[in-house]
């Protein structure tokens, strides 16, 4: 029996040892999960248009992850994973002055049909004003040449017109119409953890 709890003690005191970071990881692998650390990239490619003018706030949207996540270099959310988000904030254009609005936020990830929420950095669009003839590209993000949507994927991304950057700094596609403002589905657009997220270990 002291053999047993000597063995169990010299196991504990090397998993401390190594620090915070492992005795996490331990308590995730015990209970079948493992957590995304905060920063961790999330890379993904809307499936619908979010649109200033049909859209309101709380509105929910459904992307798919355009690349592996992993952690500690084994897969832990494969490319295809369904993450959901919603519109944080959602303005119209008014009919002679404001400005149209959005701001993005990705709340949930499925897995086997299950939710688990994420918290993450959001993606804010915002178009000029209706006196103004051309829609402001968001600051802090970089211009794409050409639609990512489109040359990554077709479909619907591959119609829109010029790019523009925002959110976590890869920039997403964003169209203004009649002072409105729009994200294409197909639009590539990059989030990152804000707080880490347990989610189940790979099978």
């Amino acid at each position: 029996m002291k053999a047993v709890s000597r063995v169990a003690l010299q196991a504990a005191v090397a998993v401390l040892a190594l620090g915070p970071g492992a005795v996490a990881r331990a308590a995730d692998q015990a209970g079948g999960r493992i957590t995304l650390p905060a920063g961790t990239r999330l890379l993904v490619r809307t499936s619908e248009n979010v649109d200033s003018q049909q859209h309101q706030a709380g509105h929910r949207f459904r992307t798919e992850l355009e690349a592996n996540v992993r952690v500690d270099g084994e897969t832990v959310l494969p490319k295809g994973t369904v993450i959901y988000g919603r519109l944080a904030e959602a303005k119209r254009a008014g009919r002679l002055a404001g400005k149209a609005e959005l701001r993005l936020e990705l709340t949930d990830v499925e897995i086997d049909g299950d939710l688990f929420p994420v918290v993450t950095s959001d993606y804010g669009v915002k178009g000029e004003s209706q006196t103004a003839d051309t829609t402001k590209k968001t600051a802090g993000g970089a211009v794409v040449g050409a639609i990512i949507g489109g040359i990554a994927g077709g479909g619907d991304g591959a119609a829109a017109g010029a790019a523009i950057g925002g959110g976590a700094g890869l920039g997403a596609a964003a169209l203004s119409e009649g002072k409105q403002i729009r994200v294409p589905a197909e639009t590539l657009i990059e989030f990152r953890l804000a707080q880490p997220a347990p989610v189940p270990s790979p099978r």
